[in-house]
């Protein structure tokens, strides 16, 4: 009778959790040439030693990638944070990183973690 008492009811199922909101994943980062203006500059260059009537074109792909880059950076998250505030941050991370050391050395050198050799 006593173990009747001390048996657990059958444990139910979790409740289903509410879907939760999948992000799209973040675009690729774009790669290294797009972020290089030297090419637009060459061809500029090379369109007024010849003359051609190019440049206006190359002028306004120029522009263009301006105004990408502009957009891109003004996206970055954490752009508006300070520089203060951005070593604000990183010395509280680091505190927390020190910290977090000292407890698992500390939790390490109990022994309950120590294996046994067999």
């Amino acid at each position: 009778a006593a173990a009747a008492a001390t048996a657990r009811p059958p444990e139910e199922p979790p409740a289903s959790e509410p879907p939760v909101e999948q992000k799209p994943p973040p675009p690729p980062p774009p790669s290294q040439e797009e972020f290089s203006f030297l090419p637009l500059v060459h061809d500029i260059i090379k369109c007024m030693d010849k003359d051609s009537q190019d440049v206006h074109q190359v002028l306004n792909e120029l522009k263009n990638k301006f105004q990408e880059m502009r957009k891109l950076i003004s996206s970055m998250p954490g752009i508006s944070v300070s520089p203060e505030q951005q070593q604000q941050q990183l010395q509280n991370l680091r505190e927390q990183v020190r910290t977090k050391n000292e407890l698992l050395q500390k939790y390490k050198s109990l022994c309950m973690f120590e294996i046994p050799k067999e």
